[in-house]
């Protein structure tokens, strides 16, 4: 089969399109024929050797995607040839073939396409359980939302909305604005202002009830832009490592950091499979929207890693065996 693969850390241009062996499945695995598959920061970051890999070169990028079943381990029930599935936790994406445990094989309804679901695996699961378990959105809450255009950012911004809050919305550019606005934040405000300021004033001066930062360094911000008694949901370092928090400080201002990783809730197949489904509902009632993808051929991988490291992209990149 033919995969997206490379030999030494490094930038794009170590990506190369190769044949590699197809994958031998277990007793508990189905063999996927990929359709779609979604890139995140983290294969930037495996990419790099930021991130720790197993095994030996070649490696193969990619944890998440959409296909359709060719085989099915001796152990399996639940699933058949022919089945469409999603995961978002499974590792050697990037490839025309995938081995993929059955308790990670996400049933796909039939009006959910495979880029929609490539598209939402990793973003719309996160973005769920910020809302409902790192800060559980109430209504009349006001969240700040940090890269509110990005990925993650575009369906958090829904989600919140659709548990009662309003949003104020971070981004870099008037184009992302934009795009924030029409997604019905209240507010949108770029970077380069002094959004700390415009939070509060927005708020009566009260500040935020949560912040969802995921750009790492502007944690300390976050915490300024946080009412008394408020939250910070820590999820992400896309603009490098925050600066350490006094404890001294959340104990004067009641205020609280907590930290979200979606590994330490998709605890089972029974949590994957309920999690997407109310994804999946929302899309379909309309209730959630989700941007059209930008795609490449798997085949020009390095070209779609330059693109989402450029930060110019908006909305999730997806990869075409």
């Amino acid at each position: 089969m033919k995969a997206l693969v490379f030999h030494q850390f490094g930038g794009p241009e170590v990506l190369s399109y190769a044949d590699i062996a197809t994958p031998t499945i277990q007793a508990d695995e189905v063999l996927v024929r990929m359709k779609a598959v979604g890139l995140n920061f983290a294969d930037v970051y495996r990419r790099k050797g930021n991130y720790h890999l197993v095994g030996e070169p070649p490696y193969v990028l990619g944890y998440e995607g959409a296909g359709i079943i060719e085989a099915v381990g001796t152990d399996i029930t639940s699933l058949q040839i022919g089945d469409r599935i999603a995961f978002a936790d499974v590792p050697h994406a990037n490839a025309e073939f995938v081995a993929v445990p059955s308790e990670k094989a996400i049933p796909l309804p039939d009006s959910i396409s495979f880029e929609t679901a490539a598209s939402i695996m990793l973003q719309g699961l996160t973005a769920h359980y910020l809302v409902h378990d790192s800060y559980m959105i109430q209504p009349g809450d006001v969240a700040v939302v940090h890269a509110a255009a990005g990925g993650v950012g575009q369906l958090l911004t829904q989600m919140i909305q659709l548990r009662g809050g309003s949003v104020l919305g971070l981004t870099s550019s008037e184009e992302k604005k934009r795009t924030i606005e029409a997604l019905g934040a209240k507010y949108a405000c770029r970077y380069d202002a002094d959004w700390v300021t415009e939070v509060h004033a927005k708020t009566d001066g009260a500040g935020a009830d949560v912040v969802y930062d995921s750009v790492g360094s502007t944690l300390r911000d976050s915490f300024e832009a946080t009412r008394i008694g408020g939250t910070v949901v820590f999820y992400g370092m896309a603009g490098g490592d925050p600066e350490p928090i006094d404890p001294r400080m959340l104990m004067d201002t009641s205020k609280t950091l907590t930290g979200g990783d979606l590994w330490n809730v998709l605890t089972s197949r029974e949590e994957r499979v309920r999690r997407a489904n109310e994804l999946f509902s929302w899309v379909q009632d309309g209730a959630l929207l989700v941007q059209a993808p930008t795609t490449f051929a798997l085949s020009d991988g390095a070209s779609a890693h330059r693109l989402l490291e450029s930060r110019q992209s908006q909305g999730k990149i997806l990869l075409f065996p």
